[in-house]
């Protein structure tokens, strides 16, 4: 029966495959569920920072000492799993090493991938180290539940067992051993394995093979539920990324037309909009997740919950419910709960009575935001938590008339006065003396 180990390998490869295409169904869906925003402008700009932020990871350089530990981890791994290749290959047709015919070539790829298995190691284990016994503020705040902090751990884990059956791997194998070739860090675990017989060998090394293969399919599932689903989604998020000045707050195009309808004294304000005229939007802002766009939900998924926005928002800092961090943890979290509703509902969404404002997004949150854009700026994959909380903003002045009562009474001085100040026209310039 040789050709049973094959058949299997197959199986689990289309069944691994399979599970992730769903999973990649399931995730454009959710996103498909946000409103229609046109981001075709600039192309060139775009693939720029695509270039530069998501594959050249430029903006994680801020921090030297985390943004090469990153680079090194993230370059490692992919780098690396470039021999899943060959595995696919050996395991469809049941050979062995099967580009091993490329010689010195081959060698060459085998040795730099020892290497930076060793070097994801090293690195790992200082992320490890760096989350759980320094305790770096930022991954230890309160947003940071059981469940975020078990998954920092998880992929920390996979991480380390991947790599170490990858070197156990090529150390068992006694043919690559022989060559001498390419072996240049498996040679010195080889020697733990002396004591074992040539069969015994050869279980640990198919061992191996299968666990490594199958852990990394495991892996590729597991990136729908992890935070680091970033791995695939930075590259359209940096694409797709806001390339206007960060001051620069976008209009709402059905509030600017009734602007330019009442400042025009040759528009009837009672006749019927002509053919051709957009509609009154039926919320102003947003309240749950399907009221905001499809890119703000894309930042949702690609959050990687480093924290680096929450670390820089000044409310956070001076001690306010606010955390940029947790604004996109919620969407996210939120936007789930709606896919699931969706999915238990043959494909429609049944009301919950729930909503992304209040249910998971406090007020308090919304209005401690200064609008600085620092968390805009420290996310090293381009995700704009405050788009969110202007559109929330919105949704709470225009929809509810529910903002602060200091910007109520300074919207109704503007109204009335055509300044901030409580004072009539003639009186206008009597702040001067308080």
């Amino acid at each position: 029966m040789p050709y049973i180990p094959n058949l299997i390998f197959i199986i689990i490869l289309v069944l691994g495959v399979y599970a992730f295409a769903r999973n990649v169904s399931k995730l454009k869906r959710n996103i498909k569920l946000g409103q229609d925003v046109d981001v075709s402008d600039n192309k060139p700009q775009r693939w720029k920072n695509m270039a530069m932020i998501a594959l050249g990871q430029s903006k994680l350089m801020t921090r030297p000492v985390s943004g090469f530990l990153h680079v090194v981890v993230y370059l490692g791994f992919i780098i690396i799993n470039i021999e899943v290749l060959e595995i696919v290959i050996d395991g469809i047709l049941g050979t062995h090493r099967i580009f091993s015919f490329a010689g010195s070539l081959y060698a060459f790829l085998i040795g730099t991938f020892e290497v930076l298995a060793v070097l994801v190691l090293v690195t790992v284990t200082i992320f490890w180290l760096r989350r759980n016994v320094i305790k770096i503020r930022r991954f230890w705040s309160a947003e940071m539940t059981t469940w975020p902090k078990k998954d920092g751990n998880f992929i920390l884990y996979f991480e380390m067992i991947l790599m170490t059956l990858f070197l156990v791997m090529n150390a068992t194998d006694l043919d690559f051993q022989a060559s001498n070739s390419g072996n240049v860090i498996s040679q010195y675990i080889a020697p733990l394995f002396s004591n074992y017989s040539e069969s015994t060998l050869h279980i640990i090394e198919r061992a191996a093979w299968w666990l490594h293969i199958i852990g990394i399919l495991v892996f590729l599932n597991y990136l729908y539920y992890s935070k680091h689903l970033h791995i695939l989604l930075a590259f359209p998020n940096t694409y797709y990324g806001k390339l206007q000045p960060k001051g620069q707050l976008n209009n709402l195009e059905s509030v600017t037309n009734e602007v330019k309808m009442m400042m025009d004294p040759n528009i009837d304000p009672f006749a019927a909009p002509a053919e051709g005229t957009p509609e009154v939007p039926a919320k102003f802002g947003a309240s749950d997740v399907q009221d905001l766009n499809w890119v703000q939900l894309l930042n949702a998924y690609t959050c990687t919950e480093c924290g680096r926005c929450t670390s820089e928002c000044p409310a956070n800092q001076t001690g306010k419910k606010l955390s940029p961090r947790k604004i996109m943890m919620d969407t996210r979290d939120r936007l789930e709960e709606v896919g699931r509703n969706i999915d238990a509902n043959k494909g429609t969404f049944k009301p919950d009575n729930k909503q992304l404002l209040d249910d998971y997004i406090t007020r308090e949150e919304l209005w401690a935001c200064t609008s600085c854009n620092a968390c805009v700026e420290a996310c090293p994959v381009s995700i704009d938590p405050l788009s969110i909380i202007i559109d929330m903003r919105r949704y709470l002045v225009m929809e509810q008339s529910a903002a602060p009562t200091e910007l109520n009474n300074m919207m109704t001085n503007i109204e009335n006065n055509g300044a901030p100040w409580p004072y009539n026209q003639m009186d206008r310039l009597n702040w001067k003396n308080e």
